[in-house]
């Protein structure tokens, strides 16, 4: 396995910024260079130690779906090879964990779409009876599948911050009424098929979230990353049963692990044993071979 990336340092483009797994390089005015370490987080706290393998995973399965998905919505792939963006020496930072993308505007929601009662949906459901102000039937337990995926949007937060849930009507103040409809529309459907084809390869896709943005003429993209362990909780369709938390191919592993600490959820964030770096390792890669196999 190559080394882990923590950091890439690319000098022949200019830095646009780090996000908590990726850094971004503009390729002239119209396109950016996106590259995915192998950086994890955990509680919004980027751990000091990478996941090795997990950047080159992340791209791999984003490019599946870009594809797959590609007659719903247009996306930000350019196509254009990243190793022929940046210097002869740099080129082992991009290979297999880089894409070159179209430079859009992106929207400042995050189009979060559930399909089952998990994670804080159940905790608000148990409170309320409500999965961010939608009401759903009584009785349902945890990691049920709801009656039809929910659009339940958030805003997008700066690094470190937590992303906060809003109802469908802040949505339409802050983009508009129609572009709202556009994404919560555009989400809806790329989530419902992406699930369909995941279930026939053992794979629950349980929520995930989406991102878009814009181009100079108005047109609705799908951008970032689209359907990973990282962006989404994947669940083994085999073991899965109603009532409890299922196992999942993404950073719940190491979560867990986390929460058997005695750590604060604050930076900095603690080192990670060999033996959990190696296993989340392999839940990652198991995501991408059962998808794409």
């Amino acid at each position: 396995m190559t080394q882990a990336l923590f950091e890439s340092t690319i000098t022949s483009l200019p830095l646009l910024g780090r996000g908590k797994v990726r850094d971004n390089y503009a390729v002239g005015e119209d396109n950016m260079l996106i590259v995915t370490s192998d950086r994890l987080s955990a509680f919004d706290v980027i751990l000091p130690d990478p996941i090795p393998g997990k950047g080159a995973v992340l791209t791999a399965v984003a490019n599946f779906w870009f594809g797959k998905l590609s007659h719903i919505i247009p996306n930000q792939q350019t196509g254009i090879d990243p190793e022929t963006v940046v210097a002869p020496n740099e080129r082992d930072q991009v290979r297999g964990r880089a894409i070159v993308v179209k430079r859009l505007k992106p929207l400042p929601i995050e189009a979060v779409v559930r399909g089952y009662l998990i994670g804080s949906g159940w905790k608000d459901y148990k409170a309320s009876g409500k999965v961010c102000g939608i009401d759903l039937p009584a009785g349902l337990q945890m990691a049920q599948q709801l009656p039809q995926p929910l659009f339940t949007p958030s805003t997008k937060a700066e690094l470190g911050d937590h992303d906060e849930n809003i109802d469908y009507a802040t949505v339409e103040k802050t983009i508009g009424p129609a572009l709202a409809a556009q994404v919560r529309d555009a989400a809806l459907r790329l989530y419902s098929e992406a699930a369909a084809y995941a279930l026939t390869r053992g794979i629950i896709i349980a929520d995930t979230k989406f991102e878009f943005g814009l181009d100079a003429a108005g047109t609705l993209h799908l951008i970032d990353e689209v359907l990973t362990p990282d962006s989404s909780r994947f669940w083994p369709a085999d073991t899965y049963q109603i009532g409890t938390s299922p196992a999942s191919f993404d950073k719940q592993f190491v979560r867990d692990y986390l929460e058997t600490l005695d750590w604060n959820k604050q930076a900095p964030g603690p080192k990670l044993p060999a033996e959990i770096l190696e296993k989340t390792s392999a839940k990652y890669r198991e995501a991408l071979d059962r998808l794409t196999r």
